[in-house]
C-alpha cells in the first residue's frame, strides 16, 4: 500500500512541477494568467464507514487553478496595442465561435480588420444611427480607408472691430484692387461641396452716414453679390441687421461644385476706438480628409482621425466577464472559451460597473511572480523526492521480509 501511496506522491509532485515549469515558461506572455496545482488526500470509504485506523490512499491533483490577477501595464508604440486595467475580456471572433483573451496586442490585417496573431478579429459596439453604440449587437472592427468627405462652408463668423473715426474712403467707386476705395479688408478659406479651397475676402467700406458701414464679400476675386448695410450704435454695437446675421446671394465655384451659399456672423463685431483688429475667423466647412490615425479612449471607443480635422466613431471595444472566471477553458493563445462551469458571458462596456478601463497604446504583461515560482519549484521537487524515498524505503522493507528464513 505504501507504494501507491508514494507514487501518488510522485505524480502530484511532478504535475506541480509542469505547471509551475508552464508559469515559469510564460512569464514574458502577454495576457497570460498563471496556474495554480490544488491537491486533496485520498481515502477509501467503506460502506460501513470509516475506521477510527483508516490510512490514506494518498494524494490527488483536484484542479489546477488559473489565477486572474493583473499583471503589470507596459506601454507600447503602438495604438492598437490595448491593456485591461481591471476586470474584463477583450471579446474576439474566431470564424464566428468567440473567444476571450487579455492580450492585446492587435493589427490591422489586408482586409482593415484589426485582428490579433492568429487573425482572430476583435470585436466592437457598432455606431448607432441615433448617436452612441449599438450594444445589442457584436461587429468586427474595421479601419476606413477611404478618404473623409468634404462639408461645404455655409456658416463664417467674424469678430472685429472696426475704428470709430474711420473716414470715407477717398474713392468713390469701390474696386478690390484700390485700397483708397475702401477701409479694411480680411479674409477667410471656404470650401466647397468637392472640397476644394476658396479665398474669401470681406471689405469694409466706411459710408458717409454716422455710424454706417458697407460690407463686400469676394470670392477668389469675384463680387459676391452687393453691398450689405451694417449700422452701428452710438456706443460702437452693432444694431443692424438686429441678429447680426448677413447672408448673400449663392456663388457658383468653377470646379463644378454646388452653389457656395455663405452666411456670416457679425454679431460680436465692435466699433471703438480708432483701430481695425480682427480677434476671430471661423466657418463650418472642411476639405477632403486622409486617414492619419486610431485613437482608443479609456472606454473602448475607437476613432478614426483625419487630415481634415475630423473624427469618425469606428465603435466600442466590447468587453466581457464571467460569473467564474476560473471555469474558463484554456484555448492557447492566451485565449479562454465559456463552459458552463465559467457560467455565460456578460458583455459590458469598459468603464462600467464590473469592467475595468481599457488602456491605448500598453499591453499587459503576464501575472507570473518568478520569485514565487522558483519557491514553488524548489517546494515541488522536494515533495518528488520525499516520496521517491518513501518508495526507496518501502523496497527495503519488502526486501527484508523476504529475506527472512
Amino acid at each position: 500500500m505504501s507504494f501507491g501511496i508514494a507514487l501518488s506522491g510522485i505524480n502530484a509532485a511532478q504535475t506541480d512541477l509542469n505547471v509551475t515549469a508552464n508559469n515559469i515558461a510564460n512569464s514574458a506572455t502577454h495576457g497570460f494568467k498563471q496556474s495554480r496545482s490544488e491537491f486533496a488526500e485520498l481515502f477509501a470509504v467503506s460502506p460501513q464507514g470509516v475506521s477510527r485506523t483508516q490510512v490514506g490512499n494518498g494524494v490527488k491533483v483536484s484542479t489546477i487553478a488559473q489565477q486572474f490577477t493583473q499583471g503589470n501595464i507596459s506601454t507600447t508604440n503602438n495604438s492598437l496595442d490595448l491593456a485591461m486595467s481591471g476586470q474584463g475580456f477583450f471579446v474576439l471572433s474566431d470564424d464566428g465561435a468567440s473567444a476571450y483573451t487579455r492580450a492585446g496586442a492587435f493589427q490591422i490585417d489586408n482586409g482593415g480588420y484589426v485582428v490579433n496573431s492568429e487573425q482572430q478579429r476583435l470585436q466592437v459596439y457598432p455606431p448607432s444611427t441615433t448617436g452612441g453604440f449599438n450594444t445589442s449587437t457584436l461587429s468586427d472592427l474595421r479601419l476606413v480607408t477611404n478618404d473623409s468627405a468634404p462639408n461645404p462652408t455655409g456658416n463664417a463668423e467674424i469678430v472685429y472691430n472696426l475704428p470709430a473715426n474711420a473716414p470715407v474712403p477717398v474713392t468713390a467707386v469701390f474696386n478690390p484692387a484700390d485700397p483708397t476705395s475702401y477701409n479694411n479688408a480680411t479674409s477667410l478659406t471656404v470650401f466647397d461641396s468637392l472640397g476644394a479651397a476658396h479665398t474669401a475676402s470681406m471689405y469694409f467700406v466706411k459710408t458717409a452716414n454716422v455710424n454706417e458701414w458697407q460690407s463686400r464679400l469676394y470670392v477668389d476675386g469675384t463680387a459676391v453679390g452687393g453691398p450689405q448695410t451694417l449700422q452701428y450704435s452710438n456706443t460702437g454695437v452693432l444694431t443692424s441687421p438686429a441678429n447680426g446675421q448677413v447672408a448673400f446671394p449663392a456663388y457658383t465655384p468653377a470646379t463644378g461644385a454646388q452653389p457656395l451659399t455663405l452666411n456670416f456672423d457679425f454679431s460680436r463685431s465692435s466699433q471703438y476706438g480708432d483701430g481695425f483688429s480682427v480677434t476671430s475667423v471661423t466657418q463650418d466647412g472642411y476639405t477632403t480628409g486622409r486617414l492619419i490615425g486610431i485613437d482608443v479612449d479609456s472606454t473602448g471607443v475607437v476613432q478614426a482621425r483625419f487630415t481634415n480635422g475630423r473624427s469618425l466613431e469606428l465603435g466600442q471595444v466590447a468587453v466581457a466577464n464571467f460569473a467564474n472566471a476560473q471555469g474558463l477553458q484554456q484555448l492557447g493563445n492566451t485565449n479562454w472559451a465559456e463552459t458552463f462551469g465559467s457560467g455565460q458571458a456578460v458583455r459590458g462596456q469598459a468603464g462600467n460597473s464590473g469592467f475595468g478601463l481599457i488602456q491605448s497604446g500598453a499591453l499587459e504583461a503576464s501575472n507570473v511572480d518568478i520569485t514565487a515560482q522558483l519557491v514553488n519549484m524548489i517546494t515541488a521537487q522536494r515533495n518528488f523526492q520525499a516520496n521517491a524515498q518513501m518508495i526507496q524505503t518501502a523496497d527495503q522493507v519488502t526486501q527484508t521480509i523476504i529475506n527472512i528464513r
